[in-house]
């Protein structure tokens, strides 16, 4: 037994809380831009993925227009930043309305290091950050998304593992629906299969 959900008879934000339900867990993109008066806006977006390897190119979506969009759009730089456990209530923080114009790098007490190649700064405690040049962005109905082409990357040594990055020292969060957030929990592995090595599906093995 289902129950069927027909988005044209729901409201927004009532179709809104179930994909945001039932798309988990989302990643998230702990967004660091420069206004065009060098003020520095820090946000958490949860719509965010890899869009292409060659070149190396990320997308983010704003749901709406926020300081996040506006300066992407006025600048052309952003940066990602992974957003770790060990952080989650100033992650949090930085997801309050705050007035235009004010700094969430500076009113949730969040240190800042310079970036590389692009200006907006770096959040310092941070594993991992993408420093990105904005590729394109794509309007869709009340969502922009942000195609970032990564000209720079740096992660932290205490993550790495024989120069990889270990998901276990990394300790990503993610987002879930309601007012949910998801840690890693159990990591499990398993090796793509080739043609040649095909048994057949796995509840017949």
């Amino acid at each position: 037994m289902r129950t069927d959900f027909d988005p044209a008879a729901m409201s927004r934000n009532e179709f809104y809380r179930l994909l945001t339900a039932t798309v988990v867990p989302r990643p998230i993109a702990w967004v660091s831009t420069m206004s065009p008066d060098g003020t520095a806006n820090l946000a958490p977006h949860s719509f965010f993925t890899i869009a292409s390897v060659a070149p190396p190119v990320v997308q983010f979506s704003s749901v709406g227009r926020k300081d996040t969009l506006r300066n992407v759009e006025a600048t052309g730089q952003f940066v990602v930043n992974l957003a770790p456990e060990g952080l989650f209530e100033q992650i949090n923080d930085t997801g309050t309305d705050f007035p235009h114009g004010v700094s969430e790098f500076e009113a949730a007490g969040i240190a800042a290091e310079p970036s590389l190649r692009v200006k907006p700064p770096r959040v310092a405690s941070s594993p991992v950050a993408l420093e990105c040049e904005v590729h394109s962005t794509l309007g869709i109905g009340d969502s922009t998304v942000v195609f970032g082409r990564v000209v720079h990357a740096v992660v932290s040594q205490d993550v790495l593992v024989d120069g990889h990055p270990e998901i276990s020292r990394m300790k990503p969060l993610s987002r879930m629906g309601k007012d949910e957030w998801g840690t890693v929990g159990e990591v499990r592995e398993i090796s793509r299969i080739r043609h040649a090595d095909w048994r057949g599906p796995a509840g017949d093995r």
